[in-house]
């Protein structure tokens, strides 16, 4: 029986809610869920329960956030928390990638602590700041890191100059090794007496850096600001001549191999002469040692010429192509090693140049130690 125009509008009309309905329960957002109180607690006091002054289950706090970081550092404000501290000692609990197990440890303990109104000095804060520089730790001036409100504190030990401070605690002495403080705690003092700028300050931690890999005994005792800018204008000189060695070692490399080979896979010396190194003690002086070794990469033909005070990092095309190899006399004693001479070879073994130090010649008992070198790896040693 055919349907009237009532009954057809009602089933269009209950088709059209049906279908507002359906596109509702599409969009409407699902439910949030309720902040993880729980697993906040238990991350906060993970390690350090015997430290708590509050009973986790009382905690009940009036948060909107979900955001586990922020839940994580609420939760150890109640758990050990009595006094307020700076943001620099609760940035652990929010975000601690990057850190090491026991760094992550001793930054936590060091906001129990001081959050707790304990002593930081006698919790461990001694062996890296002073009761004074404490102090300072926990009352930075300004927005800080953790590592910088250490470097701001040692630096305001040795400054009244609020900017000065700030800006040694933004260099990069801020994320120096912590092992080695006692230098790097000298070379924030100097630069509190020989102010400079951020940039400069940055450029000469990295020289610092590079003589404390060469010899652990570097000391800025005694040393001014411009005799180190001077040394690091020589150090960036020296860079640039192990750049463009490089370079061109990287060229013909490259053109030896295969067109599709990659310059990172290209090794970081070249191969140089086929013979063996060599090393002679007398028999009447066992600690003595003389050593001949082969300079194969960019690194070691300028540390020689800076060492020796001549030009042989220019002979690295020579050494790079085969066309020479370049070869150093060393004398090894009670655990020091001196560079004595520096010699050349052509591709037939013949000694073409031998130098010392300023290109003086060889002495005579340097000469009596080539001669056996020669004699062992079969190279014509002319008189030169």
């Amino acid at each position: 029986m055919a349907k009237s125009s009532i009954a057809r509008r009602q089933e269009a009309e209950r088709a059209r809610v049906e279908a507002y309905e359906l596109t509702l329960r599409r969009v409407a957002r699902p439910s949030r869920p309720p902040p993880d109180l729980h697993n906040a607690i238990r991350e906060a006091e993970a390690g350090f329960s015997a430290d708590i002054i509050r009973a986790p289950e009382a905690w009940k706090p009036q948060l909107k956030t979900r955001d586990p970081a922020r839940l994580r550092l609420a939760a150890a404000r109640h758990l050990f928390a009595r006094y307020p501290v700076a943001a620099h000692l609760e940035q652990i609990w929010i975000d601690a990638d990057g850190l090491e197990r026991d760094e992550r440890d001793l930054r936590k303990c060091w906001y129990i602590v001081a959050a707790g109104g304990g002593s930081l000095y006698k919790a461990g804060a001694s062996a890296v700041l002073s009761r004074k520089e404490v102090h300072a730790f926990l009352n930075p001036l300004g927005q800080v890191g953790f590592d910088e409100a250490i470097w701001q504190a040692i630096a305001r030990s040795y400054t009244d100059d609020p900017a000065l401070a700030s800006r040694i605690a933004r260099s990069k002495i801020a994320r120096t090794p912590r092992g080695e403080i006692a230098f790097w705690r000298e070379a924030a003092q100097f630069f509190c007496a020989q102010p400079t700028t951020l940039e400069e300050i940055d450029d000469l931690c990295d020289y610092f850096a590079h003589r404390r890999r060469r010899d652990r005994k570097f000391s800025l005792k005694g040393r001014t600001l411009a005799a180190l800018r001077r040394l690091m204008n020589a150090w960036h000189r020296e860079l640039a001549v192990i750049a463009r060695i490089e370079a061109a070692r990287r060229r013909i490399e490259m053109g030896r191999q295969h067109p599709t080979a990659r310059a990172a896979q290209l090794p970081s010396h070249w191969a140089g002469a086929q013979l063996a190194e060599w090393s002679w003690s007398p028999s009447s002086a066992k600690r003595d040692e003389y050593v001949i070794t082969q300079l194969r990469s960019a690194e070691d033909l300028v540390a020689e010429s800076r060492a020796m005070h001549h030009c042989v990092s220019s002979y690295a095309a020579k050494c790079i192509t085969g066309h020479a190899s370049i070869w150093s006399l060393r004398h090894r004693h009670a655990g020091k090693t001196q560079r004595l001479l520096t010699i050349e070879l052509d591709r037939q073994h013949r000694a073409v140049q031998v130098r010392g130090f300023a290109n003086r010649v060889a002495h005579a008992d340097e000469r009596k130690v080539l001669e056996r070198w020669a004699k062992a790896r079969g190279i014509h040693l002319p008189e030169i």
